[in-house]
């Protein structure tokens, strides 16, 4: 197990804590294992590419790892009432979609290549970044209004992205007949 594996590991086992954290309503410690979570993320990528420990295994588990976080994040902060329902169900929606278009081409025959777009890429960014603000508001109120732009900029992109996702698969799918 190479040693940007077992971060990604680690930031897995940090998501039931952080859950618990956020329905206990200490969202001081909420935002310090979300970012303990990010830095975990950001060092696995980048000890991966420096000592060449890329793997397959690393392929697959980081996205998921993202993806794990980012909805509980996403629906515990809904559930105490402090994001949006609708944007859950937005940005839910949009990796419901790419993990159905996946399915399909999969079903069909066709092996796509996981490479998220520079548009996938910048919709994490705002989501962990939405996170953020969301956490730090509750105890830094300059972050209110700053988390209130990044719900809709979020709700934005992750449409955008969805749709974006949508075209590529669709494309895809067309031009393989």
């Amino acid at each position: 197990m190479s040693l940007p594996n077992i971060l990604t590991l680690l930031r897995v086992l940090l998501i039931p804590l952080f859950v618990i954290l956020i329905i206990n309503k200490h969202l001081d410690w909420a935002l310090l294992t979300f970012a303990i979570a990010g830095i975990t993320d950001g060092l696995d990528g980048l000890i991966a590419r420096l000592t060449h420990q890329r793997t397959e295994l690393g392929a697959y588990l980081d996205p998921i790892a993202d993806k794990l976080l980012l909805f509980a994040a996403f629906v515990s902060l809904a559930i105490i009432e402090v994001i949006p329902s609708w944007l859950v169900v937005i940005v839910i929606t949009r990796d419901v979609i790419i993990l159905m278009g996946f399915l399909v081409m999969f079903l069909t025959g066709y092996n796509p290549k996981i490479n998220p777009s520079l548009l996938s890429k910048t919709t994490t960014t705002f989501q962990i970044v939405t996170i953020l603000f969301v956490l730090m508001a509750w105890y830094f109120p300059a972050f209110k209004h700053l988390s209130v732009v990044a719900v809709y900029g979020t709700a934005i992109i992750t449409i955008l992205s969805g749709i974006q996702y949508i075209y590529i698969g669709t494309r895809m799918l067309n031009e393989k007949k």
